[in-house]
């Protein structure tokens, strides 16, 4: 196929946001859509270290742990936001990609609706476990209450986190990468200004950050629906007859790529109550670490989530040459990302270790992730965007399996055995071990079956498929789903 030739449908501009990824250079657009991506994205892992930097001024050890706990319990309900949202990417820029605008819209009201139903539930269910479930992480005394009391006052705004990153992803879709951008960058902006008023200036410490928290979250979206409804007039009231057309196929992707991204922090659960069994230090250092690497590493998550739509947009304009170079160009920019900034963390690691005040084990285990378990995001990258293109070209189950393959297989017993014979930095060096396997499994797998999509001879990608398709058959029936 030609490099070049328009699939926008008859009548409809390029202006309008359809299929702007099926023409051009698929390393420009990799690079522009995570560059913008990652700005907004790493804005607010900043602010969230920020937090942590604001906290560790008040000289009390315990709050730092304390965040560090209510992080990873977080971590599950974002993740849940996460993977509903790229079920809202895949189908909208499928719909972009075949030129159908009026099909994307609705698919983009849908996945609001879904989004809000969906994370209240979640809130609901969660909420009145809180205590328990910071007593189950390894949390004790004080500690065990600060977190609790964090998690008891940011929880509830989960609605508000999971409709702005929605919005984000549609914008996404459509590729509005800047706008994209300011919707994280915005919300971030206002994190920043509103952290130290209330911990300092209203003297609320950790309840004053939790509270700047979810203020901030309404950020998103303002700027979100003003973008969409505005500017592109993508989204949609969805009626009745679209919200019940629309589940299954949301749900198709959402639900295994849901499981897919709390994979994630059920692995980094278990680096935390390993963690807490060398004390408090060790946790607080961990906490540390875990606010680092999204401000280091936020780029390849902005990776991930900026090839999807690109990947969608080909695919459902059946341009299969198209998604080979974009897997191509964005393990190249993996590898050279991950190497400059792993000699940029070993260089400034002291600097680092400085900056949140950390001392004894807790120094020890920043200073370790920096020299060595920072290299190992080059595989983490590739698990990244594998799991990407998964999840839009009608494999979900492969990254759900991939992902729980590395938070399990590839955490457990490499941070369990890390942790007997070299304490917390043995833990941490096996959390950065265990993702080599799966991330080069995963790239190769991905590589296969995009092969294997390019060989249908330009079969219709009609509905995704929410299982692995037998050996030999192809991933999607005539146009039609699979039959759970």
């Amino acid at each position: 196929m030609s490099g070049d030739r328009p699939v926008a449908a008859e009548g409809q501009s390029r202006t309008d946001g359809q299929a702007k990824f099926v023409t051009g250079s698929t390393m420009r657009h990799v690079v522009v859509m995570t560059a913008t991506g990652s700005i907004g994205l790493v804005a607010v892992f900043i602010v969230d270290a920020l937090n942590l930097f604001y906290i560790s001024l008040l000289g009390q050890q315990e709050l730092a742990a304390a965040i560090g706990y209510a992080g990873t319990l977080l971590f599950f309900s974002t993740s849940v936001a996460i993977g509903l949202s790229i079920a809202a990417t895949a189908l909208t820029a499928r719909a972009l990609g075949r030129g159908n605008r009026s099909e994307a819209r609705e698919i983009a009201g849908a996945s609001i609706a879904y989004m809000i139903v969906i994370m209240t539930c979640t809130v609901a269910v969660s909420y009145p476990f809180l205590g328990s479930l910071v007593l189950m992480l390894g949390a004790k005394g004080e500690t065990a209450k600060l977190a609790t009391e964090f998690m008891q006052i940011v929880l509830p705004s989960l609605p508000i986190l999971g409709v702005g990153m929605c919005l984000s992803a549609l914008l996404r879709a459509v590729g509005d990468a800047k706008r994209a951008m300011y919707v994280t960058l915005g919300a971030g902006a206002l994190a920043a200004v509103l952290d130290p008023v209330f911990i300092f200036g209203f003297d609320l410490g950790i309840h004053g950050a939790a509270i700047a928290t979810v203020i901030s979250r309404f950020a998103l979206v303002g700027i979100g629906l003003y973008s969409l409804i505005r500017i592109h007039h993508l989204v949609v009231m969805p009626s009745l007859t679209i919200l019940k057309h629309e589940i299954s196929p949301f749900l198709a992707i959402g639900l295994p790529a849901l499981m897919t991204q709390i994979a994630t922090p059920v692995g980094n659960t278990f680096v935390t109550t390993t963690m807490a069994q060398h004390g408090d230090a060790a946790v607080a250092g961990w906490a540390v670490v875990g606010r680092l690497i999204p401000v280091a590493f936020g780029t390849l998550f902005a990776l991930s989530g900026a090839v999807g739509p690109i990947l969608g947009q080909n695919y459902g304009a059946k341009r299969y040459d198209r998604l080979i170079s974009t897997m191509r160009d964005s393990l190249l920019f993996i590898i050279i990302y991950t190497l400059v900034t792993w000699a940029l963390l070993a260089l400034f690691r002291n600097q680092i270790a400085d900056i949140f005040g950390a001392t004894g084990e807790a120094r020890e285990v920043i200073v370790f992730f920096c020299l060595f378990v920072a290299g190992s995001f080059v595989f983490n990258g590739m698990l990244f965007v594998a799991n990407a293109a998964f999840n839009n070209l009608g494999y979900p189950l492969y990254s759900t399996v991939f992902n729980w393959s590395r938070s399990t297989l590839g955490v457990i017993p490499f941070v369990w055995l890390g942790s007997l014979w070299y304490g917390a930095q043995g833990a941490l060096a096996g959390y950065g071990l265990g993702a080599v396997v799966f991330g080069l499994a995963s790239i190769i797998i991905c590589f296969r079956v995009i092969t294997k999509i390019e060989d249908r001879d330009g079969d219709d990608p009609g509905e995704l498929v929410v299982r692995p398709p037998p050996a030999g058959q192809s991933a999607f029936t005539s146009g039609k789903a699979s039959t759970l």
